[in-house]
Parts: structure tokens; sequence; C-alpha cells
């Protein structure tokens, strides 16, 4: 089997694949130019809860990268699609930001910290101690625990920053109660965001810059995976993993011509 042939969808993560700190990759408008004008099936994938679609596709267009708001999938939007098929018009406890509370809110959720279903963590420029103590406090005594990605990190102009993982372990070492991650690389958002353009495994391919989340998504959701090296993972990284990817490319570039080949 040939990784060009038959491939009628296409999911592509969006930092370290079409941008790297506010900046378009070389490639990536083109390569979207391309997915527009194809008629092909694509959604922008990021674990990414901070930002709702909106201003997702505003900081695309700043980087001269035009994509609707239809075609971005978040791990907020996952998580909130997931909450509202396991526990309909439910209550959550949220830590997060306008990505996750919006996604939330469109589901039919209340925002509640008053005996809520679950305790939902999300990405936050600004960690409250109040907010995680809450949080804390409600899981241990019998809320649900949902977050959105397990990325311990997150990238920034001045070097890492904590992420949802690492406050989910923090909450986790208080209470012994782990999480249900919703985000990559659990293979659901994967599912979901097939389910939602009405895509198929079999003719889908995930483009990303991490192994470890990206490929590994990709691959138990049953999915041809391309990693970029423009991002995460380094070449010389590829072969400590017990997977590989279908393919690698120097970067999305190398993909351009690919697009409905």
């Amino acid at each position: 089997m040939t990784t060009t042939k038959g491939i009628e969808t296409w999911l592509t993560d969006m930092d370290g694949v079409l941008v790297h700190e506010e900046k378009a990759i070389p490639g990536a408008a083109e390569f979207i130019t391309r997915l527009r004008s194809s008629g092909l099936k694509y959604l922008v994938l990021t674990n990414n809860s901070i930002f709702t679609p909106r201003d997702l596709c505003a900081r695309l267009r700043a980087a001269g990268i035009d994509l609707p708001e239809s075609a971005i999938w978040t791990s907020a939007l996952a998580t909130a699609q997931f909450l509202s098929q396991q526990r309909p018009d439910g209550t959550a406890y949220v830590i997060g930001e306008a990505g996750l509370t919006t996604a939330l809110h469109n589901v039919g959720y209340i925002m509640s910290p008053k005996d809520p279903d679950y305790v939902v963590l999300g990405e936050t420029r600004t960690y409250s101690f109040e907010a995680i103590t809450k949080a804390i406090q409600l899981v241990a005594a019998g809320a649900r625990f949902i977050a959105t990605n397990p990325d311990a990190t997150g990238p920034s102009l001045d070097g890492p920053l904590p992420a949802t993982g690492s406050v989910a372990a923090l909450i986790t070492k208080a209470t012994g109660v782990e999480p249900y991650f919703v985000g990559k690389p659990n293979p659901l958002m994967m599912r979901s965001a097939l389910n939602k353009i009405d895509a198929h495994s079999e003719t889908t391919v995930m483009v990303g810059d991490r192994m470890d989340t990206d490929v590994l998504s990709g691959l138990e959701a049953g999915l041809r995976t391309f990693l970029v090296l423009t991002g995460s993972t380094a070449s010389h990284q590829i072969e400590r993993f017990p997977y590989v990817p279908t393919k690698v490319f120097d970067s999305i570039a190398d993909l351009v011509d690919m697009v409905g080949a």
C-alpha cells in the first residue's frame, strides 16, 4: 500500500506543524490552501484548550494561514462532546479559559463549584492555587476528574510552562484519583474528529510533530501517520519509540503536492 493513494481526509496538528511561536512554518499556508481547494475533508487539531476556534482562526490568519472556524477541533471541544454524551446537561467545576468554558456552555453544561458531576481541568496561563485547592477538595469528595490533555508543559518565548498534565499530577497526588484525559494521545480525540466530518480511518492521514501524542493517537485510531520534523520530535528520537510513523518528512512543505494526488 502506498502512502499517497486513497487519502480522502487529512488531520493535522497545529503547533509544530503549521505554526511555531506565532509564525507560520514555511509551506503551511500553501498546504492549507491546497486542502481548501481540493474538496477533501480536513481538520486542524490541537490539544490547546485555552482558545476558541475563532481565537485560533485569528491567530492563524495573523500568521498568513486562512481557514474557517469549522476546520478546527480542539481538546476542549472533544472534552465537551465527550461529557455531553456521558452525562448530558451536567455540572462541572472548571479550571480553564474561554476555549473550554465556551465549549462546555455550548453543550448545555452548567459551571458550578457546588457538588459538580465533574472537575474539568484544562489549560490556562494563570493557574490559581485557590482553584486547584478547590478542585482537590471536590475530587476528594467524589467529583469525577476529567482533563483536556496530558501535556506536561507548553511552549513560551521564555521556555517551558507548566501545562494541564503537570497540574493534573498535582491533583492526583493530593487525591489518589487519576483523571481521564480526552485529548491526544487518547484515540478518542481522533475518533471524535473523524465523526465530526464523517470520515473513515482507512482513508485518513494524521500529520503531527510529536511521536508520543500525534503519531500514537493516530496509530491507535487506525490512521496512517506522517511525522514532520519541525516541532517536538527530532529525527534521532524516533528510534526510541516502540512504534514508527508511516512516513517521516522534513516539514509540511513536503506534503503540499500530495494533497489530492
